[in-house]
C-alpha cells in the first residue's frame, strides 16, 4: 500500500490539494495529515480526489467541531482523530502526532513501525532503534504550505518501507 504524508498545511488548500493529487497519480491509496490544518474547510478540496485522509489537529487547532462535522458528512473521505492517532494500514502499525519530540518518544516504545509528525516544518526521514532493538521510521513531511522552507510532503510504500520527500513549487 502506498501512502502520502503531509503536515502543516495552514489553510493552503491549493498546495495541499496539489500534493495529494500528485501522490494519487503516483499510486497513493491514503493520506496521513500530521496536523496544523487550521480551518477544516482547507480539507474540503480533498473530497474530490477521493483518497481516505487521516488527520489530527496539531497546535493550530482551528475549529475542532467543524473538523468533526466535516468528517461526519455523507461519503466524507476525512477521518478526524483528534490530537493523535494509531492506525493499522497496509500491515503496518502507524502513529501520527504533531510534535517531533512526542513522535521520537513514541518511536522508541517498540509499538510502532512508523511514527509521523510535523510542527517544525523540517522534512526528515529518520530511522530510530527502539527499546526492542528494532527499527522504527520517523517521518516528518515538513510543511506542505511552504511556510519557511520549501513546500514538501512524503510518499512511500508500506510494503517495501521506502519513503521519499517530495517538493512542490511555491505558489
Amino acid at each position: 500500500m502506498k501512502i502520502c504524508i503531509v503536515s502543516d498545511s495552514h489553510d493552503r488548500r491549493d498546495m495541499l490539494k496539489a500534493a495529494v493529487a500528485e501522490a494519487k497519480a503516483w499510486g497513493a491509496q491514503a493520506v496521513l495529515h500530521c496536523g496544523d490544518v487550521c480551518a477544516p474547510t482547507a480539507l474540503r478540496p480533498l473530497q474530490e480526489i477521493g483518497l481516505p485522509v487521516h488527520v489530527i489537529h496539531g497546535n493550530n487547532i482551528g475549529d475542532t467541531y467543524a473538523m468533526f462535522m466535516l468528517a461526519q458528512e455523507p461519503n466524507s473521505v476525512i477521518h478526524y482523530h483528534g490530537q493523535d492517532a494509531g492506525l493499522d494500514l497496509g500491515g503496518r502499525r502507524i502513529f501520527i502526532v504533531h510534535y517531533p519530540h512526542y513522535a521520537e518518544a513514541m518511536a522508541l516504545t517498540g509499538d510502532w513501525d512508523i511514527v509521523c509528525c510535523g510542527h517544525d516544518h523540517r522534512p526528515a526521514i529518520t530511522e530510530i532503534t527502539n527499546i526492542k532493538q528494532e527499527s522504527c521510521l520517523m517521518l516528518n513531511p515538513g510543511t506542505v504550505a511552504g511556510i519557511g522552507p520549501k513546500a514538501s510532503y512524503i510518499v512511500g510504500d508500506l510494503e517495501t518501507m521506502v519513503f521519499e520527500i517530495k517538493e512542490l513549487p511555491k505558489a
